[in-house]
């Protein structure tokens, strides 16, 4: 598993740093063709995903509905609200898109493969956590969308919602449907090679951060930035973890957890997905000339997330 994980976050920062080197042949109108292998690619990755989904699982956790209450709530609630004071914060502080990139983390989805393994490696409710990841996904197609346009909408900006809408229904729903209802004939298939299906998920979204990064580096987005973005994007998702772990570990404390729910509650309420925010954030903000500093901050927080958590899993697997 560290492997894995290390190979990706080396993959994403070579990914950024190719599209700062070679832009071209990833922007628009450039030689790989950006407008159709994005599509192409976020179908593929959410094919998969469809794939391998086991609602077998989901059922198995479907019951416990204060648990699914408190992480949904966390995850486009109280983020999203968190969210909304960086939006107008960083957007008075510092120039660009960054502000734009907190909301759009914020508004988010919780993970799915990584809330479960963690919760798994914790000894926390795995059925439960496998219900809400992908609860979370399926909701985050419809709200995400929804709370950007709302946020956009209060800056004076416009986002096309019935042609977003329309291009994810598209682009993510009907390829997760067509996934699920071929499991019979691929499920076994996918199970035995999970470690395949893992790279080929992980070479797709690194070929998407690629080609975002490239618009922005195009449009010259970049060149009126220093290494502040960076430090403000650090400092601000650090905090941002940290005040939602907190929150829904409260939350879950004051509403009587048993531990086993309170881990699958922590891990998946303050985890937000790359592997979706990528492919969504294309289709939502398509040419965006800043879209890759509105990549910024969920590119910083993934990895962070995973560290932290990691940490916290090994902690309280040792629990008596």
């Amino acid at each position: 598993m560290k492997k894995t994980f290390d190979w990706f976050l080396c993959g994403l920062a070579l990914a950024a740093g190719l599209a700062f080197l070679f832009p071209g042949p990833g922007a628009k109108g450039g030689w790989m063709q950006p407008e159709l292998l994005t599509k192409a690619g976020v179908a593929l990755i959410f094919f998969l995903n469809g794939a391998g989904l086991s609602f077998a699982a989901m059922r198995a956790g479907a019951m416990r509905w204060k648990l699914h209450t408190v992480v949904q709530t966390c995850t486009f609630l109280i983020f999203p609200v968190i969210g909304l004071g960086a939006f107008f914060l960083l957007r008075w502080l510092t120039p660009g898109d960054l502000g734009l990139g907190f909301f759009y983390l914020c508004a988010l989805p919780s993970t799915v493969s990584s809330s479960v393994a963690l919760t798994a490696a914790a000894k926390g409710n795995v059925p439960a956590a496998v219900f809400n990841a992908t609860l979370s996904s399926v909701i985050g197609v419809v709200l995400t969308p929804l709370w950007v346009g709302l946020v956009l909408k209060t800056s004076g900006q416009a986002l096309p919602l019935g042609k977003v809408l329309l291009d994810l229904f598209l682009w993510l729903v009907v390829p997760l449907v067509i996934g699920q209802l071929s499991r019979p004939l691929t499920g076994a298939w996918i199970a035995a090679h999970k470690a395949l299906v893992s790279k080929v998920d992980r070479c797709t979204i690194l070929l998407l951060v690629y080609t975002s990064f490239c618009d922005s580096v195009k449009g010259g987005v970049w060149s009126t930035q220093g290494w502040d973005v960076l430090l403000w994007t650090l400092a601000g998702t650090t905090g941002l973890f940290f005040v939602v772990m907190r929150l829904s570990d409260a939350m879950s404390r004051a509403l009587g957890f048993s531990e086993e729910d309170r881990i699958a509650a922590v891990f998946c309420g303050s985890k937000k997905t790359l592997a979706s925010g990528v492919p969504m954030a294309q289709l939502i903000f398509g040419a965006h000339p800043g879209i890759g500093l509105i990549l910024l901050p969920i590119m910083i927080y993934h990895p962070l997330q995973l560290v932290i958590c990691s940490v916290l899993a090994g902690k309280w697997a040792k629990r008596g």
